[in-house]
């Protein structure tokens, strides 16, 4: 039995209305990629109204509008007759709105998902698509939250508290992933171990927050002096390590002599008293007598006992010992 034409007038209207009150975005385009249909939700977010924006290519109305791009996902549509999908994670947006809800007010834009929907006339053809328009910022937030916690959980993982430099851990994994290399490439890098002398006479004289001062200004000292490719590490307790990528013996020994000078000449501030301390260091270069990492960090750590046994605050390389 067919609806009566007032009955139909009224369905027509309160579906209308409920498109018009979408908190959706919807546009509908016909296959001149003229706007036919413009919901609330694009006239509130982007400041154009309805009859500004019917007739208009999309181009038209905004500025920077990828035009070129989107027209290739359009005409997918039109012609394959399939849906088509744009993610956040794809293209942040496709209209540059701003985010209106407080939980996304760090936002600079609201992200968007978009879905392209071939729409069909009475006579079978695809003569409109229409565009369904998502808010995700709120989405985009929280994962973007979610990265960057991990990302700083996985960086603190790898970080010594003390120091700040790289964790013993972190730090070997680095030298195990070098030692490798070297194996298949056999591109010289150096290891220089170093460790504080006399670090028991410094915690029992002036207290452990001096003791820690001294960890602390060394590290510092090292992150100074090595190069944004080498690894620097704490190995534990007193003893550092830094690994000299693409270094041979010789020239870690022109690092290590240079880190040496330089503490030898700090004069550590800690009320009321001026501490002086020195480092006593051993330097490897990995070469194909070690089977493991760990012989290449037994070599160098030789060559600093060497230096410890032999008086302290010098530089012994581990060739000399062979």
């Amino acid at each position: 039995m067919p609806l009566e034409p007032e009955l139909t007038a009224k369905e027509f209207h309160w579906q209308l209305g409920l498109l018009q009150n979408l908190d959706v975005g919807l546009v509908v385009l016909d296959t001149d990629h003229r706007v036919v249909v413009w919901n609330s939700f694009m006239a509130n977010h982007s400041g154009i109204s309805d009859p500004q924006a019917c007739g208009k290519r999309l181009p038209e109305l905004f500025n920077h509008f990828p035009d070129s791009w989107f027209t290739r996902k359009l005409n997918s549509v039109f012609v394959l007759r399939n849906r088509a999908f744009i993610t956040w994670e794809e293209r942040s947006y496709l209209f540059r709105f701003k985010p209106h809800h407080p939980i996304t007010g760090t936002a600079e834009f609201m992200y968007q998902n978009v879905t392209l929907i071939p729409l069909s006339s009475p006579n079978g053809e695809v003569e409109h698509v229409g565009i369904m328009v998502y808010d995700m910022t709120a989405v985009a937030i929280s994962q973007e939250a979610l990265r960057t916690a991990n990302e700083k959980l996985a960086r603190l993982s790898r970080i010594d508290r003390l120091s700040g430099l790289s964790n013993r851990g972190h730090w070997e994994s680095c030298l195990r992933r070098e030692y490798e290399r070297f194996c298949r490439t056999q591109t010289p890098s150096s290891l220089v171990m170093l460790d504080v002398d006399h670090f028991k006479k410094v915690n029992d004289t002036y207290g452990h927050q001096a003791g820690d001062k001294v960890i602390r200004t060394l590290a510092d000292l090292l992150r100074q002096h090595a190069r944004s490719t080498d690894v620097t590490g704490r190995y534990g307790g007193e003893e550092f390590g830094v690994l000299l990528v693409n270094t041979d013996e010789d020239n870690a020994a022109i690092f290590a002599e240079r880190v040496r000078n330089a503490v030898q000449m700090l004069q550590l501030e800690h009320s009321p008293h001026r501490i002086a301390f020195t480092v006593s260091l051993g330097i490897a270069e990995v070469n194909n007598a070690h089977q493991s990492h760990e012989e290449w960090i037994q070599s160098a750590d030789r060559a600093l006992y060497t230096s410890k046994n032999s008086g302290r605050n010098r530089t012994t390389l581990a060739g000399d010992l062979e």
